[in-house]
């Protein structure tokens, strides 16, 4: 049996802790920045970029309070994808560009009228669950979309996790 490990706001943790963490940091934030513009055939220069200018942006507005690391989503693949059919690149990075905008502005509406409101809208016992079933039912996808190999049969997507 696994104990619970809680690390509050302000405390630093061990050298070994700290170097754990950043590595499991490293590995996932590596996965959404990178594949996902690969995945969609945009530049993952660009994406590296864009997140750390984000990152400092980030750190600079909560004045480095809340520790960060802002990167690609998986849930932008198909309005990425559909952007780019419809307005090319530029279009996909006008739109990722426009998101971010009414993100800021989502963001100084919470700030105005406090967050008690949201919490009673999406409480944690129902955003957690949420949250793990999408992963869960986008896990079989994101292998199949992994081993692709570009000029073969893209792979069939089964519905289930392992195909």
């Amino acid at each position: 049996m696994s104990q619970q490990q809680e690390i509050g706001i302000r405390e630093v943790p061990r050298f070994d802790k700290w170097l754990t963490f950043s590595i499991q940091h490293l590995f996932a934030m590596f996965g959404a920045t990178i594949l996902v513009p690969y995945l969609v055939d945009l530049s993952p220069a660009v994406a590296l970029f864009s997140s750390g200018l984000g990152t400092l942006a980030y750190l600079l507005i909560t004045r480095g309070q809340i520790p960060a690391y802002l990167g690609s989503s998986f849930a932008f693949i198909a309005p990425i994808i559909a952007a780019t059919t419809i307005g090319g690149p530029e279009g996909a990075m006008i739109g990722s560009f426009l998101a971010g905008i009414i993100y800021g502005i989502v963001a100084l509406l919470i700030k105005a009228s406090g967050v008690s409101w949201l919490l009673k809208i999406l409480p944690p016992i129902v955003v957690g669950p949420v949250i793990m079933v999408i992963g869960l039912g986008l896990a079989g996808v994101a292998i199949n979309m992994a081993m692709y190999v570009p000029g073969s049969q893209p792979p069939e997507y089964s519905g289930t996790l392992f195909s």
